[in-house]
């Protein structure tokens, strides 16, 4: 499937109370490779990926109230989350994930590039935390985050407000 049909076909939707078991996979499918490494037995990786993923909602819950919980859908079909906040001065990329057969086609570029459209609108900075060893901060730094510190394995990063430019006639 070419990703231009793939985004086309992208809609998001309000976070509901029975996506919870779709939510859970998709963060132990984001954590795999990691826990790989554990040494662990798949019965233990379970449970602590269990654990952890609801030590996270949580958080989320919490600490981001009033956010955009979002399911990422594709022909109907729940394929990520988008978590997001907006406040007066900043909006926060809480969170986005996809199932691995979604990534890599554009579909979390696009989904970023619109909330970074709708910030320069608002004129707010975004801010985000990715950990040191994950691969999209390259996709982050191209669409023009820079570090502005870091804490244990995450790096904390902003986006200015970019001026819009008016068409003159």
């Amino acid at each position: 499937m070419s990703a231009l049909m793939c985004q086309d076909a992208v809609t998001l939707r309000a976070l509901q109370s029975d996506d919870m078991a779709f939510l859970e996979r998709l963060y132990a499918q984001t954590r795999a490779q990691e826990m790989s490494h554990s040494g662990w037995s798949a019965e233990q990786i379970a449970r602590f990926l269990s654990q952890q993923f609801q030590t996270q909602h949580a958080y989320y819950q919490a600490h981001y109230s009033g956010a955009e919980f979002l399911i990422i859908e594709h022909n109907g079909q729940a394929i990520g989350r988008l978590y997001r906040f907006w406040g007066n001065t900043k909006a926060n990329l809480i969170d986005i994930a996809l199932i691995s057969e979604y990534q890599n086609q554009g579909i979390g570029t696009t989904l970023i590039d619109e909330m970074l459209q709708r910030a320069d609108k608002q004129g707010v900075m975004v801010e985000l935390f990715v950990e040191t060893y994950n691969c999209a901060q390259r996709l982050y730094g191209r669409l023009g985050f820079a570090v502005v510190n870091q804490s244990g394995v995450y790096l904390r990063m902003h986006r200015a407000p970019r001026a819009l430019s008016r068409n003159v006639s």
